[in-house]
């Protein structure tokens, strides 16, 4: 099968260096514009991972997001943020890159190169049938990911993967593929760019449907979040007086009391 490697192909756009500040921002605005659309097209397959994952979730499984590059911190980036927000253990969401932590600030030579590198990792963290592998490459071919999804299904954990490439070497061992082809980079290859933001897009949509869908929203309200700062004691406040219909210094006093919005809601004595 030929790979079609949209994310190398040639700009759109000519002699960059000669446009002007204004041209260069338009001109990646214009290119962004589509990129939800993009994302739009995937919804279906969106969806069908979301629910995969979640049967497993509900079993005790992890998700672990794999990467190298861009799409290993973007990875990283998503796992990170769902403790804070839906106040879940850093161990639910792990996100993996090529060459470990120090990769995620200064690029690890050839660490992605290695085929056997990600699953490596993987096995770092007992990794189980229940578990979800979520492989991230905008080329679709990068070998640590690569490696890793199909030594995963080698043994049979559910896999799936965010590329931007149609028909890539990565969902060929993908239980699911998520094929985001937003065109040509602004920069020929920076995939930091459109393809970037395109992964950003889905992986909010993943963990987010699954917090969801797992119970750690109410309404529209982050219920279980920590409170690890003034801002996020506000907004827990502020859910709380709007909930019970509660003085906001009162609803201040029974999130200090309870310690979480979730417990001042659940509990019926608010005197």
């Amino acid at each position: 099968m030929r790979e079609n490697s949209t994310t190398e192909s040639s700009s759109n756009y000519n002699n960059l260096e000669e446009m002007s500040v204004y041209d260069i921002i338009s001109s990646m605005n214009s290119e962004d514009l589509g990129v939800a659309k993009c994302v739009q097209e995937n919804l279906y397959s969106i969806e069908n991972l979301v629910n995969l994952a979640l049967v497993n979730l509900k079993k005790g499984g992890r998700v672990f997001y794999l990467g190298a590059g861009t799409s290993g911190r973007l990875g990283i980036l998503d796992a990170s943020e769902c403790p804070p927000t839906f106040g879940v253990s850093h161990e639910l969401f792990i996100g993996l890159i090529a060459g470990g932590d120090q990769a995620i600030r200064k690029a690890v030579e050839f660490a992605e190169d290695d085929p056997n590198l990600g699953w490596k990792d993987l096995l770092s963290y007992s990794i189980n049938q229940n578990d979800i592998v979520i492989g991230l490459a905008a080329s679709g071919k990068t070998p640590y990911v690569v490696g890793a999804l199909k030594e995963a299904q080698k043994n049979n954990i559910l896999t799936g993967c965010i590329t931007c490439n149609k028909n890539s070497l990565l969902s060929n061992y993908s239980d699911v593929s998520i094929e985001l082809v937003v065109g040509p980079e602004f920069i020929s290859g920076s995939t930091r760019l459109k393809s970037g933001t395109a992964q950003k897009m889905v992986l909010n949509m993943l963990s987010t449907s699954l917090m969801i869908k797992l119970g750690k929203v109410i309404d529209n309200k982050m219920v279980d979040m920590a409170l690890s700062n003034k801002k996020l004691l506000k907004r827990g406040s502020n859910i709380i007086s709007e909930k019970i219909n509660v003085s906001e210094k009162k609803a201040l006093e029974l999130l200090k009391k309870f310690g979480s919005v979730r417990k001042v809601l659940d509990n019926k004595k608010y005197e």
